[in-house]
C-alpha cells in the first residue's frame, strides 16, 4: 500500500461518513485513474433510492462498463471503505477495472454489525438443460 493508497482510501471512508451523515448507509467508493486522479466517487443510497442494488461499488462498476475503455479500466483502481459484497464483487469483475482496495473486510463487518447479513434462498437446478442451452450455445 502506497501513500497515494492511504490517501485515495481515507477518501473512500470519508465518503462513508458523509453518507452516514447525511442518512445514507455508510459506505463510500471512488475510481482512480492510472495516475491517481479521482474519475468519479460514489456512496450508499440503498435507502434513498428504494434500491437494494444502490452500493457504491455497483454503482462505480457500471459507470467504468459505460464510460471507460476496456484498456484504461483495466488501468483503475476502485477505493471502497468496505470489501465489495458478492453482488458488487460480480460486477467489479465483468467491468474489467483492474484493482480494488478496501478498508474494512467482509470479516470485520460482521464483527461491527452481527446479524446483519441475509437469509439464504434455496436454489434449485440445473434443470432442462437440452432446452436451457439452446439460447447460450454460440453466442459467445
Amino acid at each position: 500500500m502506497t501513500p497515494d493508497d492511504e490517501r485515495l482510501l481515507r477518501r473512500a471512508i470519508a465518503l462513508a461518513n458523509q453518507a452516514r451523515a447525511d442518512g445514507h448507509a455508510p459506505y463510500g467508493s471512488l475510481l482512480a485513474g492510472p495516475d491517481g486522479a479521482v474519475l468519479v466517487e460514489a456512496h450508499n443510497t440503498v435507502r434513498a433510492d428504494r434500491d437494494i442494488s444502490a452500493h457504491p461499488e455497483l454503482k462505480l462498476a457500471r459507470w467504468a462498463a459505460r464510460e471507460l475503455d476496456p484498456d484504461t479500466a483495466a488501468a483503475t483502481t476502485m477505493f471502497t471503505s468496505c470489501q465489495p459484497c458478492q453482488m458488487c464483487a460480480g460486477a467489479i469483475a465483468r467491468s474489467g477495472l483492474g484493482r480494488v482496495v478496501y478498508a474494512l473486510s467482509a470479516d470485520q463487518h460482521d464483527e461491527l454489525h452481527p446479524g446483519g447479513g441475509f437469509p439464504g434462498v434455496p436454489q434449485e437446478g440445473p434443470a432442462l438443460y437440452e432446452e436451457a442451452r439452446v439460447p447460450v450455445d454460440g453466442y459467445y
